[in-house]
């Protein structure tokens, strides 16, 4: 499909049906010195890239940054039935041809972070899960349109091992402009620089991380043409939590990273 879909359907970058769940590997890494396996997996990745690209719309303004953020375990947590003992909504996505119920609790902050990051950047939420569940999720916690743009998994490159990983080249920014927020590292491997890792989200509402997050963009990110240069010396500074890398592997039917 050339061009762009509609906003509420997303972007497609890749048309192939990809099936399957893999969870990833934990990380030794001293704060954002995060090294990935020498093996095939990225040159996969890479190889699997088409040159005709189905990018975002052209930026409203040139000086406009982006924030790519990831959705389950990074903006909300969802399950299955049976239902927690709470959550925030409910969606029922068809899945397969079969209809799922999915309980979702947001991220504490999460609506005044996407609030207030969408009045200085250009909002992309990126995720490796199915578009059927990921769009009436996003849907409901973005009633605003504070998002500006979807990218579901079949945007995603797939590797050798499974992994669905989010090439944030194929998107149509300058990557010196871009900032990708994502609990598992292994998903921005292509463009570790400009990845911020976020501590994986499930059900702890004294969770601060997108406060943190909001202070970094609202206020640190002003003194830097490369976002790049802001993660470096933000996070590999000292800046952002040492607990904030991810160590546990996602496994999901809805999303597989």
């Amino acid at each position: 499909m050339n061009g762009a879909r509609r906003r509420g359907q997303g972007f497609i970058i890749h048309r192939r049906e990809v099936s399957g769940v893999s969870g990833f590997e934990t990380l030794d890494r001293p704060r954002l010195q995060v090294e990935f396996e020498a093996d095939s997996e990225l040159t996969d990745a890479l190889v699997t890239r088409e040159s005709n690209r189905n990018r975002l719309p052209p930026l409203v303004s040139d000086k406009l940054k982006t924030v790519v953020l990831d959705l389950d375990e990074t903006l909300v947590h969802s399950s299955p039935s049976p239902p927690p003992e709470t959550y925030d909504f409910m969606i029922k996505p068809n899945l397969y041809g079969l209809r799922m119920n999915f309980y979702v609790s947001k991220r504490p902050g999460v609506d005044e972070f996407l609030e207030a990051i969408s009045k200085k950047y250009e909002v992309v939420v990126f995720t490796a899960g199915l578009e059927p569940y990921a769009s009436l999720l996003l849907d409901i916690l973005d009633p605003k349109g504070l998002i500006s743009h979807r990218l579901y998994r079949d945007s995603c490159n797939r590797s050798s091992r499974g992994r669905f990983i989010k090439d944030l080249s194929m998107i149509g920014r300058d990557l010196e402009r871009v900032v990708i927020v994502d609990d598992n590292p292994k998903s921005y491997s292509l463009q570790p620089a400009n990845g911020i890792p976020i501590k994986r989200f499930e059900d702890d509402m004294e969770d601060r991380e997108l406060e943190k997050l909001g202070v970094f963009f609202q206020r640190y990110c002003d003194g830097f043409e490369d976002m790049r240069d802001a993660v470096k010396q933000y996070w590999g500074g000292g800046g952002g939590d040492d607990d904030t890398m991810s160590t546990q592997p996602e496994s999901s039917i809805i999303s597989s990273q």
